[in-house]
């Protein structure tokens, strides 16, 4: 059972890409807040990234960091394939976890971290971060004061070009491994636009999709086409593309209202247009430069009994359900 501490003491399980800038350097900006230890599974990256960062102790074998007890609270930011295992692992020690998104590589895993969160008591957040970003909340913010009108229909778009590590067949990125990421790029990038429309209409409920590999560079899907209905029966749809030309490049959602649009980007946060019979408006939003700041604040205010955060492992399953579905794994 988890108790309210003042002091959180982070043990990062990983220590890819992105703990460099999103995420790593937030756990040491939010009062009572530090990173203590952290752990990879090649020693000397691990090494390397705590000398680097003024990390006090270092590890290569996660079981050790979880029993580490200066460490009372665990950050898992490995591939998906992992995450179920390590944040078994920490829940069952006692130890809060926040885990990278998505939470697992398939809805079953999440359904097992949820049921040991709830029979240990410990919590579980997932970095779900897009949620709290300044961008994104004015996003809500419009649909919520209805300039929208009443909401008729959603879109997203989303496709770029191959990536340079995409061509090399004898060493492919993780993110294109159905074995280690649950999918390819849709599994990969998808969670935060679908995570995203639910936290702004409500659950979805339906979904299916139609899959295909176009371009043949691996053998995870590279094209994905998707309906959704949410459970207020508002009908949405979807269309990823991992192998388009440059010229094709698109990063949009769309909300449609009864008396206006609104138009914003998921990763490039391009300016926000909203139209309306006013005509059209271009909203500009800055971002914390650790995009991951405000979602770590308010995972640590939990932990120290000071606000409630629900970006949790409960309500990020339903992203998992989603991703399923439209992919035809459940």
């Amino acid at each position: 059972m988890f108790t309210i501490q003042s002091e959180i003491r982070w043990g990062f399980i990983g220590c890819g890409e992105v703990t460099e800038k999103k995420s790593g350097p937030a756990f040491s900006l939010v009062d009572g807040s530090s990173v203590v230890a952290v752990m990879s599974r090649r020693a000397e990256r691990a090494r390397d990234y705590a000398e680097r960062h003024n990390i006090p102790r270092w590890y290569a074998d996660a079981q050790a960091l979880i029993n580490d007890p200066e460490v009372n609270a665990v950050y898992i930011a490995t591939p998906p394939s992992s995450h179920t295992t390590y944040a078994i692992m920490a829940m069952k020690a006692g130890k809060p976890v926040y885990v990278e998104k998505p939470l697992a590589s398939s809805y079953e895993d999440c359904l097992r971290v949820n049921r040991v969160s709830k029979e240990t008591g410990v919590p579980c957040f997932v970095a779900y971060y897009r949620r709290l970003l300044p961008y994104f909340r004015k996003v809500m913010d419009i649909v919520d004061d209805g300039t929208l009108g009443t909401i008729v229909g959603t879109q997203i778009r989303f496709a770029v070009p191959p990536r340079d590590l995409d061509y090399n067949r004898t060493h492919l990125p993780w993110r294109v491994q159905r074995d280690i990421a649950g999918g390819g790029y849709f599994y990969d990038l998808a969670p935060h636009q679908l995570d995203l429309l639910q936290e702004i209409i409500g659950p979805i409920t339906r979904a299916t999709g139609f899959c295909s590999n176009r371009a043949g560079l691996y053998e995870t899907e590279d094209t994905v086409s998707a309906a959704f209905q949410f459970q207020n029966g508002l009908p949405g749809s979807g269309t990823w593309c991992f192998c388009a030309h440059e010229s094709a490049r698109t990063d949009r959602i769309q909300i449609i209202g009864d008396r206006g649009r609104l138009v914003f980007s998921v990763f490039t946060y391009d300016p926000i247009e909203l139209y309306t019979e006013g005509g059209r408006q271009e909203i500009i939003v800055d971002n914390p430069a650790h995009v991951q700041l405000p979602l770590i604040q308010k995972v640590v205010e939990h932990l120290q009994g000071k606000a409630i955060c629900d970006v949790d492992c409960v309500s990020a399953t339903s992203v998992n359900w989603v991703v399923d579905r439209i992919l035809g794994k459940i």
